[in-house]
């Protein structure tokens, strides 16, 4: 737009918002004089007509109307009488409804005049112009008082009321008879004013157009040069200009004459100075574009290592760095997504949770290495065998690959989407149990190892991930339970076996709070002497309401919950304080033992130990330790300096159940150890099979080659005991001489002589015994 177009622009706006102005200001006034002289008009009505009140004083409705009737002359719809006590006398004009007195007069005193702005459904509205075009309908309500001047209560005549109407208008005391109800429409009152509304636009109008020509023309004259200057600048600007600009005008157009020339003049020798410069800049533009080449490929090159970057941390949060299979997290966000799938589907989910059997017995005896090494297999063949028609949970794309997902440690699940039922399920895990069955070579050592599965239908069981698995996880427990290598599928009455489980973890913690565990002691007997050499302390629980409660139900739940370690504390402290005791009592226990568990066998141990020992003063050689093969095995350097340690002290060292486990034999060279037991699986088949029997032979001579001494445990019928007799055994332990028993009984056992008869009746004959 032009300087002149802008001009006139901004000319035109102001003169059109002020006529806008000046019309809005004189109507919204000439609007409210005519509202004012209206209303002023009805009261002046009112009080010159003493008809009104002398009708309501003698309550004469007839009366009252003839004195009103001329009242609606005026702008008025509709009049209304009320008594002075609120009731309705008459109602004249074509307005239905009118509000009542009290409604009318909103906080008014009884002598003033009340105005209301009404629309036609009762709302209030604007008493102004606006008013009268919004809401439709509105009307003024004036609601004016009758006066006169005797009371209601008086008893005059027509002559005498209206003498006193007549002092009461000079001044005197006035009553109020009733009040007179106008309406008055607000449009109708615009109607009124419409000749001078019109007359007042015309008039703005007018003025309107006569600024605006005069105001075109005086634009016109001043800004012509100026518009001449601003299309040689625009020439300039685009580089057109060809010559100097001419123009007349004022000073001040002359002085921007004279700056565009002399810009014109330096835009000519600057013209020529860049046409030298460009040559040197595409030059430079060349150069520096083979140097932002250079940086592209280096930025793509770090954009492709970010990625991969990401890639990999994705990797790490959503699979499991060993098996490379989902972890619990991706599990977890997957199976939920699943389960709102299925539940919006109206379709089955079955959840599938696989535990090995006796994982634990491999990590301890091959250590932790082969133990990935297994589950990384046991992942692989999961991953193999399952259909790709099954949808395996927590794998994030859709396009189906299967997926395995590891939660942790030994544990695996598998979703199975769309199955038919519990039967389809329970054909997918016998596929699973069939397919780790099959032998694994590890580090050399050719493993079996089974699984127990858990079967849990959703929403049969639970539509939540926590209760899916939940349910899952107790059914697996109870196929463990069951014989392991099976797999069960949920069942509402293994939460009674769960309650019990947890029941048993409750009473466990407190168990050694309350002085429940109590140690039994099963005597190791000399089958030359007759003596007994040692004993190997045993762990019970006296619980409160169940009873002797055996190890087996409650030593893998010890370690399970990290009591194992203050539990075997306990246990060596109370067999040496009890040794002690033995001794106060005139009864001699050469020697001992107590289990070590794994997870008990810290770096803190021998420090522990060492503790005890110099607590309850006992002679360290009287300790004997029994350790797994997995307590050796799992941190060779560590283990063979922590035995040591305990052998400098006198503590002597036993491996218990030797033979059991997957460990090389090359350990009992290397370590400090001081006798080897003969697990209770070799004994009891000696007599009958050729291979335990070639097994505990090699053994009880490989334990003289490196001297140590050898213990045969379980041992239970005179055959076994002939057999590890002739065979060079001379220190047995097992029911045949004593099953474990309470410390008590144990102090009779401990007699001199106690098994020398029992050793005669076992040999067919006397045997003579020194002193």
């Amino acid at each position: 737009m032009s300087i002149a177009g802008k001009f006139n622009a901004l000319v035109i706006s102001i003169v059109v918002s002020v006529g806008l102005l000046v019309c809005g200001l004189t109507s919204v006034r000439e609007y409210r004089a005519e509202r004012d002289r209206v209303f002023g008009e009805l009261e002046q009505q009112v009080n010159g007509r003493h008809q009104i009140a002398y009708g309501l004083y003698r309550s004469n409705p007839s009366a009252v109307r003839s004195a009103v009737q001329p009242l609606l002359q005026s702008p008025v719809a509709s009049i209304a009488v009320f008594t002075a006590q609120g009731s309705q006398v008459l109602a004249l004009g074509s307005t239905e409804v009118l509000p009542t007195l009290p409604e009318a007069r909103p906080g008014a005193a009884s002598a003033d005049i009340s105005v209301l702005s009404l629309g036609a459904e009762g709302q209030s509205a604007s008493s102004g112009l606006l008013g009268a075009f919004f809401p439709p309908g509105a009307a003024f309500h004036i609601n004016v008082p009758a006066y006169a001047g005797v009371s209601p209560l008086d008893e005059v005549t027509p002559e005498a009321f209206v003498l006193a109407q007549s002092e009461a208008a000079v001044g005197s005391s006035r009553h109020v008879m009733g009040y007179i109800h106008f309406v008055v429409p607000q449009r109708t009152l615009l109607q009124q004013l419409l000749p001078q509304l019109t007359s007042i636009l015309l008039a703005c109008g007018l003025f309107g157009i006569v600024s605006i020509a005069f105001s075109a023309a005086l634009t016109r004259r001043i800004t012509a040069p100026l518009e001449r200057l601003a299309r040689a600048a625009d020439d300039l600007a685009a580089g057109k200009l060809e010559k100097p600009v001419q123009t007349r005008g004022s000073g001040e157009i002359q002085d921007i004459a004279r700056i565009i020339n002399s810009v014109f003049s330096g835009m000519s020798e600057y013209k020529t100075q860049m046409d030298v410069d460009h040559q040197l800049l595409s030059m430079k533009v060349e150069e520096r574009t083979a140097q932002l080449s250079k940086r592209n490929k280096e930025l793509n090159k770090a954009v492709k290592q970010v990625t991969q970057v990401k890639n990999r941390l994705r990797q790490f949060a959503y699979y499991d760095s060993l098996t490379a299979l989902p972890n619990r997290r991706l599990f977890t966000e997957q199976l939920s997504l699943l389960l709102r799938l299925a539940k919006r589907n109206e379709e089955q989910l079955a959840l599938l949770f696989l535990d090995l059997d006796n994982f634990k017995r491999i990590n301890d005896s091959l250590g932790h290495s082969a133990g990935d090494l297994l589950l990384r297999e046991v992942g692989a063949r999961l991953a193999n065998c399952v259909r790709e028609s099954d949808v395996v949970a927590h794998y994030s794309e859709a396009n189906g690959k299967i997926g395995v997902s590891r939660l942790g440690g030994d544990e695996f699940t598998v979703v199975l989407n769309h199955v038919a039922g519990p039967e389809a399920a329970g054909v997918v895990a016998q596929r699973l149990l069939d397919a780790l069955i099959e032998p694994m070579l590890i580090d050399g050592h050719e493993l079996v190892v089974t699984p127990s599965v858990g079967i849990a239908l959703a929403p049969d069981h639970a539509e939540d991930v926590e209760g899916l698995l939940r349910c899952a996880d107790t059914a697996m427990y109870h196929a463990k339970a069951a014989g392991k290598n099976s797999y069960l599928i949920y069942d509402s009455e293994m939460d009674a076996a769960g309650l019990d489980r947890l029941t048993l973890e409750t009473d466990l913690r407190r168990a050694m709070e309350r002085d429940e565990l109590v140690l039994y002691y099963q005597p190791q007997v000399n089958t030359r002497t007759g003596a007994v050499e040692g004993a190997e302390a045993l762990m019970r629980w006296m619980h409160p309401e169940q009873g002797l409660i055996p190890p087996f139900r409650f030593i893998p739940l010890a370690e399970e919950m990290g009591l194992i370690g203050e539990m075997g504390d306990w246990a060596i402290r109370e067999a040496c304080m009890q040794v002690q005791r033995f001794r106060e009592q005139g009864l001699v226990l050469p020697r001992v033992a107590v289990n070590v568990s794994a997870l008990q066998f810290t770096p803190s141990f021998v420090r522990k130990v060492k503790d005890i020992l110099e607590e309850t003063a006992v002679d360290p050689s009287v300790l004997q330790l029994e350790l797994t093969e997995g307590v050796v095995m799992g941190d060779t350097h560590a283990s063979v300096n922590a035995l040591s340690e305990l052998r400098e002290m006198g503590v002597s060292l036993s491996i218990d159940d030797f033979g059991t486990g997957y460990s090389s034999l090359s350990y009992l060279s290397r370590f400090p150890l001081t006798e080897l037991k003969i697990d209770r699986s070799f004994v009891i088949a000696a007599d009958k099979s050729e291979e335990d029997a070639s097994l505990v032979i090699a053994i009880i001579a490989m334990a003289r080659g490196l001297g140590l001494d050898v213990v045969a445990e379980g041992v239970e019928t005179s055959e076994q005991y002939h057999f590890i007799s002739e065979h060079g055994g001379t220190v047995i332990q097992g029911y045949l001489f004593s099953a474990p028993v309470p410390v008590d009984e144990f102090a009779d056992l401990l007699r001199p002589w106690h098994f020398v008869r029992q050793l005669q009746d076992l040999d067919g004959n006397a045997r003579q015994m020194p002193g």
